[in-house]
């Protein structure tokens, strides 16, 4: 397991971007997958998007495909979420997690992923 933090979240209006930050603690993260997934208050954590652990690979949920995108910098042990024409239905507390997977389809369950951050709100006002 890794320990992770994430950052950048906070009140946006309906069209703006933001980026997301997730920071591991460990250099073993350049061998993980690493998600983000995320929760609205009253329903399940969801899957946003995933990338392979050597970033050559993504997914996305069909909601944020085309507005979202996922990338890591393993040198830095640092994986990104750039949210772009974000909508109020985006707000919601925002997780990444990290995890290895021997399927050959990148993971896109919450109980593929063993390592977890602590969540980093975001807020859209329309």
């Amino acid at each position: 397991q890794v320990r992770l933090v994430e950052s950048g979240g906070g009140l946006v209006q309906a069209g703006d971007s933001l980026r997301l930050s997730c920071v591991a603690s460990e250099r073993t993260f350049s061998t993980y997958n690493m998600a983000w997934f995320r929760q609205a208050p009253g329903k399940e954590r969801d899957f946003v998007g995933v990338i392979s652990w050597s970033g050559s690979r993504t997914t996305y949920a069909d909601s944020v495909k085309g507005r979202f995108t996922i990338s890591r910098d393993n040198a830095k042990n640092t994986g990104y979420l750039q949210m772009n024409s974000l909508k109020s239905e985006d707000t919601a507390i925002y997780y990444c997690a990290a995890g290895r997977s021997s399927l050959i389809r990148l993971p896109t369950l919450s109980s593929d992923y063993n390592s977890w951050g602590q969540g980093t709100q975001v807020t859209v006002s329309s």
